[in-house]
């Protein structure tokens, strides 16, 4: 058997990462690229050709392309907020040394998580029913807030679609936030303690900073995964009332499973990714969240 060189030799192990990355991430994306310079759709499926740019031009060029914008961004911040200040704030909750039954609490907690994603927003579509869903007739009038009708209210929609998010999402967050306050040395409160510190001292001059590489991380991964997700949106509201609710990248499903104009829907998809990017630098180059990560 012929000697191989250990840089040789390393290389060998390095092909399968190669591999995996080829496949799974390069040539998905540049085959996405390739076809939103095609006209191909369900008509031009096998005899599609190329049109350039044109696509992105017709993309850039809709009416309501602020609209969905905007959508998308009341949806990311309107999502990603509560979702990170509930999952903390029961995450400290949880953290508490004196705190009885918490693998209980804990379990129960949880629970959201462990159902699949698309029944769960089935059952809540179906709780969310005006008048007769659970929500409308029981819960809200016990909090004595007025019913939500998604189908002819925006902030009734915009309110479902956030509530429900929220509750599909929270276990996540308080997960993690929990683990990051599991990792906090106890000596430190305790050298606190003996300084005198109060409760809200200890927070912003431990918790916090110790948590700073958890908080970065969850931040910029949420985001990313908030903006792209559809399916609550596609579930509960279909975008309605109008188009109120419809975002960036459901109308970029529409036009491919709707319309099966694939080019287009592509031409959507690289855009999106795009502004995600350039959102996500601005992110980390003006609030210093790189530094926490790294």
């Amino acid at each position: 058997m012929p000697k191989v060189s250990p840089k040789l030799e390393g290389l060998l192990y390095f092909l399968p990462l190669l591999a995996a990355v080829l496949f799974l991430f390069l040539y998905p994306l540049l085959y996405s690229v390739y076809i939103s310079m095609t006209d191909m759709s369900l008509l031009h499926f096998y005899s599609y050709k190329f049109v350039g740019l044109l696509n992105y031009v017709l993309a850039i060029k809709l009416h309501y392309i602020s609209t969905l914008l905007i959508n998308t961004v009341i949806w990311t911040v309107g999502s990603l907020v509560p979702m990170m200040a509930l999952g903390f704030a029961l995450a400290l909750i949880l953290n508490q040394r004196d705190l009885k039954g918490k693998s209980f609490f804990y379990a129960i907690l949880i629970l959201p998580w462990a159902f699949p994603g698309f029944i769960s927003l089935l059952v809540w579509q179906g709780m969310w029913v005006y008048p007769y869903g659970f929500m409308n007739r029981y819960l809200l009038p016990l909090l004595h807030l007025p019913p939500i009708n998604s189908l002819s209210s925006v902030p009734g929609a915009w309110a479902e679609l956030i509530i429900t998010n929220l509750w599909l999402s929270f276990p996540y967050y308080m997960t993690v936030f929990y683990s990051g306050l599991q990792s906090i040395p106890t000596e430190l409160y305790e050298l606190a303690d003996v300084d005198g510190a109060g409760a809200l001292t200890k927070f912003l001059k431990i918790t916090v900073p110790s948590l700073r590489k958890t908080i970065a991380f969850v931040a910029i991964t949420s985001f990313v995964f908030t903006w792209n997700n559809f399916y609550p949106i596609y579930v509960l509201t279909g975008g309605g009332p109008g188009i109120s609710t419809e975002t960036y990248i459901v109308y970029a499903y529409q036009q491919a499973f709707a319309y099966n104009n694939y080019a287009m829907a592509a031409a959507l998809s690289i855009i999106s990714t795009l502004i995600t990017i350039v959102l996500a630098i601005v992110v980390m180059k003006y609030t210093g969240v790189l530094e926490g990560i790294t």
